[in-house]
């Protein structure tokens, strides 16, 4: 079996290939999948550079999102069969409700992730995968779609008609773009770029806001819906655009906080005259449970939605791959084909 390790922190060569290790054979309530294709998130860089706050274990096999196919389940699995395609969990413990603290576990940090040609799952820790999805889309799913979807559905309920606020063209924004309309919310946008606002447009943005020409943004947005603001505001950037989008947000909007933190900010910080004139909930997601992923699903399913897959790397090339998702040049998701 091929795979890859993590031997060294601080540098992407510290991920090593190994193509010795015999396939995994399931115990009772496991199953063993043959992965097609991992994708990248930017916890995997974190993880990398050993400034995630979950610690990568000694010799972990990497990143947390992956799909494939099951090729051998213990004997008292119930929940899948040989063949069936599933993805993995990126909280293989936490199934519903809130998450606890006994429930952090996370592949290709405390436990081992999916850039494997063989991994065993527990038969709990795996999802369906949407039928009209490829492996590549569908590998795209477990973080940044779940964190996505969770964001706009975990709080107040997102009623039609209602404006979505998404900051820039990172992975996890496009899906925010795709599933706020499908939710029946109108889409504002915004970005650096008249190509990049072109793209957002054609995922369904019903308006896109240069934040390069208008660094008061959040009075952009206020203009585009009468004055009244954004009714959610998925906030991906935190420390550099949180005082931009609590002035972008409705008196009593949801703004879903996912980035609290950076090497140039160590916290967020909003004026006061931001935030007293504002009764906006600012609320905080960390990806999903399976519950979550399952819901999603099916809203996958039921609306044709695919993710945004920027390029596709060989297994040969996983050091090309993670240079190049570092390198921020990518729209949409970066995938590495596995088999």
């Amino acid at each position: 079996m091929r795979s890859y390790h993590l031997q060294t922190l601080g540098t992407i060569d510290g991920i090593v290939h190994r193509d010795s290790a015999p396939r995994p054979e399931p115990g009772p309530r496991e199953i063993v999948v043959r992965v097609r294709a991992v994708s990248l998130n930017k916890r995997d860089l974190l993880i990398l550079k050993g400034t995630y706050p979950l610690k990568a274990v000694p010799d972990v096999i990497p990143v947390s999102d992956g799909a494939g196919e099951v090729v051998a389940v213990g004997e008292e699995v119930t929940r899948f069969a040989v063949g069936d395609r599933v993805m993995g969990t990126y909280f293989p413990n936490w199934r519903d409700g809130r998450i606890t603290a006994t429930q952090f576990d996370q592949p290709g940090a405390s436990l081992n992730g999916m850039l494997a040609e063989y991994v065993r799952l527990d038969q709990e820790a795996a999802v369906r995968v949407p039928e009209h999805l490829t492996w590549e889309e569908a590998a795209c799913l477990p973080c940044a779609g779940v964190t996505a979807w969770h964001a706009l559905t975990g709080g107040e309920p997102l009623v039609p008609g209602q404006t979505v606020l998404t900051l820039g063209t990172g992975a996890l924004s496009l899906f925010a773009v795709r599933f706020a309309k499908a939710l029946g919310a109108e889409v504002i946008a915004t970005t650096s770029s008249a190509a990049k606002a072109d793209r957002l447009k054609a995922l369904g943005a019903d308006h896109v806001v240069n934040y390069v020409e208008n660094p008061e943004w959040g009075a952009a947005v206020r203009a585009l819906t009468g004055g009244r603001g954004a009714d959610l505001v998925v906030e991906t950037n935190g420390p550099d655009t949180i005082e931009q989008s609590m002035r972008a947000t409705a008196l009593y909007g949801q703004i879903v906080l996912l980035i609290t933190g950076n090497p140039r900010k160590q916290g967020i910080e909003i004026s006061n005259a931001a935030y007293a004139a504002s009764l906006a909930t600012i609320r905080r997601v960390f990806v999903g449970s399976r519950a979550h992923f399952e819901t999603m699903n099916r809203a996958i399913a039921l609306h044709g939605i695919r993710p945004v897959v920027d390029r596709v790397f060989d297994l040969d090339d996983v050091h090309e791959a993670f240079r190049y998702y570092e390198s921020g040049q990518a729209f949409g998701k970066v995938v590495i084909r596995v088999a």
